[in-house]
């Protein structure tokens, strides 16, 4: 079985990173604990992660809300009740509109039960997800990561980690995704830790 982490251990694994990574330790040092991302094993916070690939998470959020107004709960049948019109009213585009509604019917049609997620492997988790039209393995990624809470998940198709990553450790733009995952190893078995620490330290350093 996969490890997990959850609020009470959290501070103390951020602690453990912190230890062995002095880069860590200066981000908690200026910015505080990172906050303890978490959603809800849904259908919604599904939902939520699609809408969230490539665009910014406040137009993310915006499309997710606009869709709660129009169907009150966001279940699998109400939304496969909704026009491709209705949903590209609620800022969807026409393609999250195709892998929202093939999510509904996977969970509808049992394909697809996320339930059964919490206690499978994260490869057996992302074998499911990513042969659901529309899921890839950034959508697994931050699934595994702030929904079931998996330690050693490392999201490397997300671009503020990358940016992140090179700017605390000053490494040249150029260095590959390969590179970059390579020195993640040196985090097992709590990359998920780190990759919110790296999160937290982007969002710090912008504002």
């Amino acid at each position: 079985m996969s490890l997990t982490f959850n609020e009470q251990n959290y501070h103390q694994l951020c602690d453990q990173l912190a230890q062995a990574d002095a880069d860590f330790a200066a981000v908690i040092q200026a910015y505080g604990y990172p906050p303890y991302w978490s959603r809800a094993n849904t259908f919604e916070s599904l939902v939520h992660i699609i809408l969230e690939q490539q665009v910014s998470l406040a137009s993310a959020l915006s499309a997710l809300n606009k869709l709660k107004e129009r169907v009150q709960q966001i279940t699998p049948s109400r939304v496969l009740m909704l026009t491709d019109e209705e949903l590209k009213a609620c800022y969807f585009s026409r393609q999250k509109a195709t892998y929202t509604k093939y999510l509904a019917g996977a969970l509808l049609g049992g394909k697809l039960n996320l339930e059964e997620l919490e206690q499978l492997p994260d490869q057996e988790v992302r074998a499911r997800l990513t042969a659901l039209k529309g899921i890839g393995n950034w959508t697994t990624d931050i699934y595994l990561l702030m929904v079931l809470h998996r330690t050693d998940v490392f999201p490397i198709g997300d671009l503020a980690i990358i940016n992140a990553l090179k700017r605390l450790k000053q490494l040249p733009s150029t260095t590959t995704k390969e590179e970059l995952l390579a020195r993640a190893e040196t985090w097992r078995p709590y990359r998920s830790i780190a990759a919110m620490l790296l999160w937290h330290y982007y969002l710090g350093h912008r504002r």
